[in-house]
Formats: C-alpha cells, sequence, structure tokens
C-alpha cells in the first residue's frame, strides 16, 4: 500500500482529509472557547515533536488485559469515549502499536489488586486506537488524568499522561502540562475525547 504524504498539514487537517473524523468532532468546533483550549494540542505536519513524556506514577500495572472497554458495572461517573491515532513525527499512521491506559475510578482510587480501569488495545492499519470508560474522579495533589503507555514496533516506549480542559485543579497540578490536553466534547451518550500521539520516529 503506498505511503501517504502530508505537507505542513495540521492534524485537523489530517483527520478531515482521511475522513477519520472523530464524532462529535464539529460540536467542538463550534465552541469557541473550547477551541482556544485546543489549541494547545500539537498540530500534526512533517518533522512534529513528538508527545510529550510524562512519570508513570506509582500505580502502573504490566500485563493488563487486552480490551477496549474498561467500563464497570454500576459505575456512577459519566462515560468516555478515547480514541485518535498513533503516528510518527511524518504523519504516518501506525499499525500493530500497543496503547495502554490506566487511570482513577469515581472515588479517585486505583484498583492495585485487579485490573479494573486498566486495559490496552493494539492498533490496526489505520493506526486508530478506542476506549470506552468513565471521566476519572480527582484525587489530593492531582487534577484529572488518564496514565498511558504507547509503543509501535521497533520504537521506544512512550509513558505519558493526558488531561481535561477547563479543570480547575490543572492549574495547582505541578505535572499538568497543556500540550496533553485532550480534545474533550459531550454528546447525548456521555463524552467523547480524543487525542494522536506522536512517536518519535519518521
Amino acid at each position: 500500500m503506498p505511503k501517504i504524504r502530508l505537507s505542513k498539514t495540521t492534524r485537523r487537517g489530517f483527520l478531515l482529509d482521511t475522513g477519520m473524523l472523530v464524532a462529535g468532532w464539529e460540536l467542538f468546533c463550534a465552541d469557541t472557547v473550547m477551541a482556544q483550549e485546543l489549541a494547545a494540542t500539537p498540530t500534526c505536519r512533517d518533522g512534529d515533536e513528538p508527545t510529550a513524556r510524562q512519570t508513570e506514577g506509582p500505580f502502573f500495572k504490566p500485563s493488563s488485559p487486552e480490551r477496549g472497554d474498561l467500563r464497570q458495572p454500576g459505575a456512577g461517573a459519566r462515560q468516555l469515549e478515547l480514541s485518535g491515532f498513533v503516528l510518527t513525527r511524518s504523519c504516518r499512521r501506525l499499525g500493530g502499536a500497543v496503547v495502554d491506559v490506566w487511570h482513577a475510578d469515581e472515588r479517585g482510587e486505583y484498583d492495585n489488586t485487579g485490573f479494573r480501569y486498566r486495559g490496552h488495545v493494539v492498533t490496526g492499519p489505520d493506526g486508530v486506537f478506542r476506549f470506552r470508560t468513565i471521566v476519572p474522579a480527582i484525587y489530593f495533589g492531582r487534577t484529572r488524568h488518564y496514565h498511558v503507555k504507547v509503543q509501535a514496533p521497533a520504537s521506544r516506549l512512550l509513558t505519558t499522561q493526558l488531561y481535561f480542559p477547563n479543570e480547575p485543579a490543572n492549574l495547582r497540578d505541578g505535572l499538568f502540562q497543556r500540550e496533553l490536553l485532550m480534545r474533550v466534547a459531550d454528546t447525548s451518550d456521555g463524552l467523547v475525547g480524543q487525542f494522536d500521539f506522536v512517536l518519535n520516529i519518521r
């Protein structure tokens, strides 16, 4: 299959050109305030900087189950679908990349004995990943966030965290980075979050 070349194309343009729009994208494009928050998300262009790295924190567990649905019966938190692409610095979509997600529950607690709110998926040829989960609670010292590890074949492991826009606790969290903000939109079925990971390979 021939390579797709994208020259000086924003990540938003990349999504539009490939027809792989995340559901609800038009909702937050129309929202000026949210659009200002989204401007911090890295653009996708040839030679783009890789996604910023962050600490994995004290609650990582290896060998998470392969599953995209992390929801638990009876959870009282809002549901969220998190999706995006795994890309190279030249905007090439990466198949076979492992995306591992873990986060706190609706009470701000991590499951350290089992695998609640922990799982990983492997991207297909289109480089897309998708998780269905909940919005985690804030806990002492931290704003609302997801932990993520991403690794494609022959690439270095990326460990980072994703953040929610318009969270007051973002300003009080010493780890918070604006370039790791997700795009988030409200839909009738819950929230939709989107983030594209750029790995440090061409």
